[in-house]
């Protein structure tokens, strides 16, 4: 194994051999959505040598992050999430060219985020026009998408899986996405993970309060570790 092989990626290069590693190294990903998908994908992209990262996501830590998310911490509360990740990503790599966008995508604001420019796409994105938006620029730019369908009110990571979007199964966000996808004549095929799990009905509450979907991190790092990993596989064709 060569010296100039940066220490903290030997294990990689020993599955991926160096020229793979090299590849990744100048692989472009820009993961949209910070969450308890897509901030495992961007963690496990880096620690895998991805040599350039985009994070985008609009939102802030709050308490509620904390039990699934990469860079939600108490410490981190109130803080912008790219913010935070990025200094994360950075503490696992500091040579990895990380650049963290804190806003909404918008497809009429999509050409500041240079998608044409990148060589994989991840969406993770939970609404459901923004994600619309994300998947159909991004196909029509000719540039690979991996695409996390509902993590959400699962429990179960063995029932996560992949297959095109026209393929899966039980999923309701899956669903809703071929529905939307095909009212705007699109047509074309990516690849999605999904969970074939049915869903789990949300616990009561105190009266009054409203009932977000209950969601745990066993299930969407897992959906964002196998986003990654579909990212990782195609690069160096293992």
């Amino acid at each position: 194994m060569s010296n100039d092989i940066n220490p903290i990626f030997h294990r990689v290069a020993l599955l991926t051999g160096e020229d793979g590693l090299e590849k990744l190294k100048k692989t472009n990903v820009l993961v949209f959505g910070a969450g308890g998908v897509g901030s495992w994908c961007a963690e496990a992209l880096v620690r895998s040598g991805i040599g350039k990262i985009g994070i985008v996501d609009f939102d802030t830590v709050c308490q509620s992050n904390i039990n699934r998310q990469a860079e939600a911490t108490v410490n981190a509360l109130g803080r912008v999430k790219v913010d935070v990740l990025k200094e994360r990503l950075l503490e696992i790599n500091p040579e990895c060219e990380v650049t963290a966008l804190n806003k909404l995508f918008r497809v009429e604001d999509s050409a500041s985020f240079n998608i044409e420019n990148a060589d994989y796409v991840i969406d993770a994105i939970d609404t459901i026009n923004h994600k619309i938006d994300l998947i159909e620029k991004t196909c029509n730019a000719n540039v690979t998408l991996y695409s996390s369908m509902g993590m959400a009110r699962k429990i179960d990571p063995s029932q996560i899986k992949t297959a095109s979007i026209w393929d899966t199964q039980i999923c309701p966000l899956a669903r809703l996405v071929r529905q939307n996808l095909r009212k705007r004549g699109f047509s074309s095929n990516f690849t999605v993970v999904y969970s074939s799990e049915t869903p789990i009905r949300s616990k009561t509450l105190p009266a009054g309060e409203k009932l977000p979907n209950g969601s745990i991190v066993t299930v969407t790092a897992s959906a964002g570790f196998l986003l990654a990993s579909l990212v990782l596989r195609d690069i160096t064709g293992l």
